[in-house]
């Protein structure tokens, strides 16, 4: 099958040209700018006054499944990361069972391979039932998996976050951390890499302590990567449960400024849909991934952060952290991963369309810019909002 999409703007994080983009056998064949004659079999998709996106990646995404899939399943939370441009997503392993093994890790992957809709990351667990107290087998886990995370859980033992970041460089995986209360145990964890050494990933920073951390630890020549959400740089000052909390519009705007000096690599949704019981029981998270393009569209607008940094954090950078091989860009032979978006479009979010369980979203009702039209897998469209 084949594929064209026509006088649309190309923007990666490398690139902002205007041209047309032919997709045969699930990859990218050519892009080129004059107008040529083609096949009539060819699909052509007129992209005039749109821009094409590689698709997104998440790196953090709670899909509920084994266990709590009265909050999300396979199947919604899946439909929803498409709704939302992406084709690639890491599932945080707080599950029920936790995937501290390898037959529920397994499992998982075999129900989204049947399914046929993206790529899930399942990421295991650092430590057995996610209770900081022993590491699982990673050895036996790694066949399967090359992140792990007790996300939701702080790992407050020292000597197993040691043990970790050792095995880590061992093994070649990389840790996601969650880190409450947050300075505080970044700063243990750095420390830790410092000393160590390792693979480290630090989830959902918020506040301007943190940011200046990360920079100073980043200067001194050590590597790791970060991650911010779209809420924590969409909102601030809601006491709208989330963890970590809305902060303070001074911690906004410094998360705003390490992103403009390249000092937080990556936008990771932290995607947590909770059914409306748990949310007022008190159950902290945000369902946001099929809005999470538009409400980074909007607040990178409004600090005048360019698509091509946009890009780079949702796509490019998530890609070269997980090893994905011609994924990221919109170049000649990687694969046709896409999204083709209305820049100008603007909506109001509305949770009653969500495709997600979880409705739980504080910014119901405002105004986001960004409409995702398409999003195309290896060639294949899997989401049409024409």
């Amino acid at each position: 099958m084949e594929l064209l999409i026509k006088n649309v703007n190309i923007i990666d994080a490398k690139q902002s040209i205007c041209g047309n983009v032919l997709i045969k056998n699930g990859s990218i064949k050519e892009i080129y700018k004059e107008d040529k004659p083609m096949n009539e079999e060819i699909e052509v998709i007129d992209g005039k006054g749109m821009a094409l996106l590689p698709s997104f990646i998440d790196m953090h995404t709670h899909l509920r499944y084994p266990g709590f899939t009265y909050k999300e399943d396979l199947e919604t939370g899946q439909n929803a990361a498409l709704k939302g441009g992406y084709t690639h997503i890491c599932a945080m392993a707080n599950t029920k069972p936790a995937c501290d093994n390898v037959n529920t890790v397994k499992h998982v992957l075999d129900e989204v391979e049947k399914m046929n809709l993206l790529d899930v990351y399942q990421i295991g667990a650092v430590t057995e039932e996610l209770k900081g107290e022993k590491i699982t087998n990673i050895k036996e886990l790694r066949r399967y998996t090359k992140l792990f995370s007790d996300d939701g859980m702080t790992i407050f033992n020292d000597e197993i976050m040691g043990k970790a970041l050792k095995l880590s460089n061992e093994l070649d995986f990389t840790i996601l951390t969650h880190c409450q209360p947050e300075f505080e145990i970044v700063e243990r964890d750095l420390k830790l890499l410092k000393k160590i050494g390792g693979n480290l990933h630090i989830c959902h920073i918020s506040l301007k302590e943190t940011a200046k951390i990360v920079r100073e630890f980043k200067d001194n020549g050590h590597k790791f990567t970060c991650e911010v959400t779209p809420h924590h740089i969409f909102g601030n000052d809601l006491k709208y449960k989330v963890n970590p909390s809305f902060r303070k519009l001074e911690d906004v705007k410094s998360l705003i400024q390490a992103i403009k000096d390249g000092y937080i690599d990556v936008i990771g949704t932290d995607h947590a849909p909770h059914s409306k019981e748990d949310k007022e029981k008190g159950a902290p998270g945000i369902s946001n991934i099929e809005v999470a393009f538009s409400m980074i569209c909007k607040a990178f607008e409004n600090n005048n952060i360019s698509l091509n940094k946009l890009s780079e954090m949702m796509s490019y950078n998530p890609a070269n952290i997980l090893k994905l091989e011609n994924v990221g860009l919109i170049k000649k032979d990687y694969e046709a991963n896409l999204v083709l978006v209305d820049l100008k479009e603007e909506y109001k979010i509305d949770v009653s369309k969500f495709v997600s369980k979880g409705k739980n979203n504080p910014f119901d009702g405002e105004m986001v810019k960004g409409r995702i039209k398409m999003t195309i897998k290896k060639g294949e469209i899997k989401y049409d909002n024409r």
